[in-house]
């Protein structure tokens, strides 16, 4: 697409998919609805809500993001909400599904070889996001021991962590939170 000089995350993103019609003012805008911390790993352009515009993925969420003249549209994915994504393609373009909090919204006219890589990165990242890191049995144990305090403390932490996997905080406030709950041991 060419060097926009936006930002390095989102320069890096746009060399690698192919001019599209309409991109460039959001590419220009996408700075704008980003959260603090949140990083562009991905883009394609690609048609929802009868509205052609952008798609984002980020560390934190899968965004659409139209830009228009006389109006805009945004509608994001917090990657902790998405529990699965379908890919199906014609010969040049295909439809990008993304299954969210009980509800399916449908991504058209993505150019085939950004939706391919686009719902294979997702896929990663739910599987990743949805892979237990270790066993929850011996922790448990643990936990039923310690004293009363230190269970709402744990209890505390891992409702934090929740809200932040969900995306309905940010990093700074997770980390803010974080210390404070700390503090209070």
């Amino acid at each position: 697409m060419g060097k926009h000089n936006v930002r390095p995350d989102i320069d890096a993103a746009a060399e690698k998919i192919a001019p599209a019609i309409g991109s460039r003012r959001e590419i220009e805008q996408l700075p704008s609805v980003l959260w603090e911390g949140e990083t562009v790993d991905m883009l394609a352009s690609g048609t929802y809500g009868g509205g052609g515009g952008l798609v984002a993925l980020t560390n934190l969420r899968l965004v659409f993001f139209k830009h228009g003249i006389m109006s805009q549209k945004l509608e994001d994915f917090p990657l902790g909400n998405i529990s699965s994504v379908q890919w199906s393609a014609g010969l040049l373009m295909g439809t990008l599904s993304v299954f969210a909090s009980g509800n399916r919204a449908d991504i058209k006219q993505v150019p085939k070889p950004h939706g391919e890589a686009l719902s294979g990165r997702l896929r990663m990242l739910i599987a990743t996001a949805q892979a237990p890191t270790a066993p929850a049995a011996p922790a448990a144990p643990a936990l039923a021991a310690a004293p009363t305090g230190v269970q709402d403390v744990a209890s505390r932490l891992a409702t934090l962590d929740q809200l932040r996997a969900a995306g309905a905080i940010t990093d700074a406030e997770y980390q803010e939170r974080r210390a404070a709950i700390l503090a209070s041991i």
